[in-house]
């Protein structure tokens, strides 16, 4: 057997990989008309000055995750050595196989995949490229080296005009006959746009700890050291995590036997603010050295605001736990959208593209026309983002969420903005509407941002009941946008109008659409 090879050697070879690496990504972009950190290329509206038809990550669904042990695992090193002319192949590790015949468990949560069985791939393939883009001749080598197994982002592969042209014809036939799509609004830069990243953790076949998503219907974790959806630093934080277990003693968790302490690591950025929180998501409340690792992890990262342990000791597919204590700092981070500060907690939804979301915003409160006189209400709200924003231009904004979490940062939201004409209620915002009507109030318009699986027959009917003169309906899910459209145009509405938005750039189905409605007269 060879001896080991100096550590000095390993490291030249391991930088000369990352800098070819470096060299073949920046390549690709080259070709594709734009690069991360600069301006995508493809043609714009000539109106609007923003790129044209769409594209939209399926990262909420899948996001790629960051990871990969300092040390690699020796099928990975097979492999990379057998490809020396891919230096991509370089970031693949070679994952530990789930049993044969592990069922995947039902339901999933914080937008990661659910697992089954399957095994460990031990060298990179390139992501294979749809035959009718081939035929449509403006397929590219996929830039992401575990897109194929990740299964995230569908059309890395396609120039990003072409992506958003693939989104607009989608919109336009989901939605004929419905209303007419105005031209979807793009990203001058689609790279790097995910402040939320969540890594899951877990070890390859010699114990060293890798970190990532789920590969695509399976639980097996793909490593990934870096991801060209998510943000920077985020993924530097979770390569520092992932590097300091060894030292600390510190094991990943495993499914198959329960053992393990750390399960997650979610990461949550602001955008404006440059807030960072730092989630650890554990399996026991019980964290050896925590004092000692947390100095180390802020030694190396200082602009970390927050860290939070977050505790799920349950044999369950949910990411976060019901319990928490905050390690460091206040809990939660704040950060800025439409010139108002929201405050974020770890198990807040926030929208994870704030460059867009400010555009999608816009949009919905100019489209529905308030004067200042209205009683707005604010259903799925969430943090309260959409009601605090649109309140200046409202005469009462109110807000109903089923989750008490986000009605308590949702308080705090309008407080810590000055906004006294909104109320915040934990409810279900059907039942609601209909104690509303029965006690003769009136709603003049309402803003529904429902989940990607679509309102309910029972709270459009509610919503329709209460007359509202407008509806402002912000849908992340095409086809359950159509659906309920068709529902309240038989409920005596007509739909002006739809503006599609790519917050997900690379993903292939996910846009996000202001629609218009207005009840006939």
């Amino acid at each position: 057997m060879a001896g080991k090879k100096p550590a000095n050697e390993e490291k030249q070879k391991k930088d000369r990989l990352e800098r070819e690496l470096d060299q073949w990504i920046a390549d690709f972009y080259r070709n594709q008309g734009g690069v991360p950190g600069g301006k995508a290329g493809g043609k714009t509206d000539g109106k609007t000055g923003k790129q044209s038809p769409k594209s939209t990550f399926a990262a909420e669904n899948r996001g790629v995750k960051k990871s990969a042990s300092a040390k690699k695992s020796a099928s990975a090193k097979k492999s990379v050595q057998a490809k020396k002319s891919a230096p991509a192949e370089k970031a693949v590790q070679a994952g530990k196989s789930a049993p044969a015949g592990k069922a995947a468990p039902a339901g999933k949560s914080l937008d990661r995949p659910e697992k089954t069985a399957g095994k460990a791939v031990k060298k990179l393939t390139k992501e294979p490229v749809k035959e009718s883009a081939k035929k449509a001749g403006v397929a590219r080598a996929n830039p992401c080296p575990v897109a194929s197994r990740c299964g995230g982002c569908q059309l890395l592969h396609l120039p990003y005009s072409r992506q958003l042209e693939q989104k607009q014809q989608m919109m336009e036939k989901l939605l004929k006959g419905i209303c007419p799509v105005h031209p979807i609004v793009g990203m001058e830069n689609p790279w790097h746009y995910r402040n939320k990243v969540h890594a899951v953790f877990d070890h390859d076949r010699k114990g060293n700890p890798i970190s990532g998503v789920y590969e695509a219907g399976t639980h097996n974790v793909v490593p990934v050291e870096r991801c060209l959806i998510e943000n920077e630093k985020a993924d530097e934080i979770i390569g520092t995590i992932r590097g300091m277990l060894k030292s600390f003693k510190i094991r990943t968790y495993d499914e198959d036997t329960g053992m393990g302490l750390l399960r997650h690591v979610l990461v949550r950025c602001g955008f404006s603010s440059g807030q960072i929180m730092v989630v650890l998501v554990t399996s026991s409340p019980v964290f050896p050295s925590k004092r000692n690792f947390l100095q180390a992890l802020l030694k190396e990262h200082p602009e970390i605001t927050t860290v939070v342990q977050n505790i799920n000791d349950k044999d369950t597919s949910m990411v976060l736990g019901e319990r928490e204590q905050v390690l460091y700092g206040k809990g939660y981070i704040e950060d800025q959208l439409c010139g108002c500060t929201f405050r974020i907690s770890s198990r807040s939804f926030y929208q994870v593209n704030p460059v867009q979301t400010e555009k999608l915003y816009q949009k919905a409160i100019k489209e529905a026309g308030l004067t200042g006189r209205e009683t707005v209400l604010d259903a799925y709200c969430g943090i309260g983002t959409i009601g605090i924003i649109a309140a200046p231009e409202a005469g009462r904004v109110i807000g109903v969420e089923l989750n008490p979490d986000a009605v308590r940062d949702a308080v705090s939201n309008a407080r810590a903005n000055g906004r006294r004409n909104v109320d915040f209620y934990c409810n279900d915002a059907g039942r609601f509407m209909q104690e509303m009507r029965a006690a003769g109030e009136n709603l003049d318009v309402v803003f529904m941002d429902p989940p990607r699986s679509g309102s309910t027959p029972e709270f459009i009917r509610a919503v329709c009941e209460s007359r509202p003169k407008r509806v402002v309906y912000i849908s992340c899910g095409p086809e359950t946008l159509a659906r309920d459209l068709r529902l309240f145009m038989a409920k005596g509405y007509d739909v002006l109008g739809a503006w599609p938005f790519d917050m997900f750039p690379g993903t292939e189905e996910h846009v996000e659409t202001v629609a218009i409605l207005s009840r006939k007269k």
